[in-house]
C-alpha cells in the first residue's frame, strides 16, 4: 500500500526563486511536479497529444509491431510476462527529423513521442503495471494520465508514495545518469506503476538520456569530504551494461 504524500511542485515561471526548492527536490526525492509551463507546452497541445496516442494504440497489432528499435527498448513493446498489462510505442531521438519521419512512416501517423498504454482490468487490480525500477538516462518528463493514477515513487525511507493525477502538469523524475553526474547528490528515484482500478491508462514520456560524451561530476562536486563515487562512463556504455545484467 502506497503512502499519501505531496510530491514537490516547481513553478516554471518563478525562477530563480524556485532554484533552491528544485535542488532540494532532486536531492531528497529525485522527482517533482512541474506547472506553469504552458507558454512552452500549451494545454491544447497536451490534449491533442493524448488524442493522437489513443488513436495509435487502436491500430492493429501487426502495424504497431512495425515500430522497430533504434536502440534497445526504443520501439514497440507488447505485454510481457513481467509486465503483462503494459504496451509501449516510441522512437529514439525526438529532435531528429529522420527519426520522427521514420516513426510516422512505420505507423502512418502524425509526429509524436514515446508513449505507454496500460490495459488495467478488474482482474489486474492490485497487480503491477510496471515493476519497480530506475530510469537509465538523465531525466524523464512525463505527461501522465489525467484520470487514471497508478504511478508510485519510493521515498528515502523506502516507502512508496502515490503520485496522483494532476491535469495540466508534467511529472519529472531523475535517472541513473543524473546520479552519476552529481556524484551521488541527486536521487535516481525508484518508481513503479500499480493497477489501482479497471481503466485504460495512457502516459507520454520523453527520456533525456544525457550527453553523448563521457558523464562524470564537475570538479566542484568532488573534494575530500565528497570523493568520487562513480567511474566516468557514457550513457551508451552504461545502457549496454544494464541490459547485459538484465536490470
Amino acid at each position: 500500500m502506497a503512502t499519501k504524500c505531496s510530491i514537490p511542485a516547481i513553478d516554471l515561471q518563478d525562477f530563480p526563486n524556485q532554484l533552491s526548492k528544485l535542488i532540494s527536490a532532486c536531492e531528497e526525492w529525485g522527482c517533482f511536479r512541474l506547472f506553469n509551463h504552458h507558454e512552452v507546452l500549451p494545454l491544447t497541445l497536451m490534449s491533442e497529444m493524448k488524442a493522437v496516442v489513443r488513436s495509435l494504440y487502436d491500430l492493429p497489432a501487426e502495424i504497431k509491431r512495425q515500430n522497430t528499435d533504434v536502440i534497445t527498448g526504443s520501439g514497440y513493446m507488447g505485454p510481457k510476462v513481467n509486465n503483462p498489462v503494459c504496451e509501449a510505442l516510441g522512437f529514439h531521438d525526438m529532435s531528429s527529423l529522420h527519426d520522427v519521419d521514420s516513426f510516422c512512416s512505420q505507423l502512418d501517423a502524425s509526429p509524436d513521442q514515446r508513449m505507454n498504454k496500460y490495459h488495467f482490468t478488474p482482474e489486474t487490480v492490485g497487480s503491477p503495471g510496471v515493476r519497480t525500477h530506475t530510469d537509465s538516462g538523465f531525466l524523464t518528463i512525463i505527461q501522465d494520465d489525467d484520470v487514471a493514477g497508478g504511478l508510485e515513487v519510493m521515498n528515502n525511507s523506502g516507502e512508496f508514495i502515490a503520485v496522483d493525477p494532476s491535469p495540466g502538469t508534467l511529472f519529472v523524475n531523475l535517472g541513473d545518469m543524473a546520479t552519476v553526474w552529481s556524484n551521488g547528490r541527486f536521487c535516481n528515484v525508484k518508481h513503479r506503476v500499480q493497477c489501482k482500478e479497471a481503466k485504460i491508462r495512457f502516459s507520454i514520456a520523453s527520456f533525456l538520456s544525457g550527453p553523448r560524451e563521457v558523464v562524470e561530476p564537475p570538479p566542484e562536486l568532488v573534494d575530500d569530504e565528497h570523493p568520487r563515487v562513480y567511474v566516468a562512463t557514457t550513457y551508451e556504455e552504461y545502457r549496454k551494461l544494464r541490459f547485459s545484467m538484465k536490470l
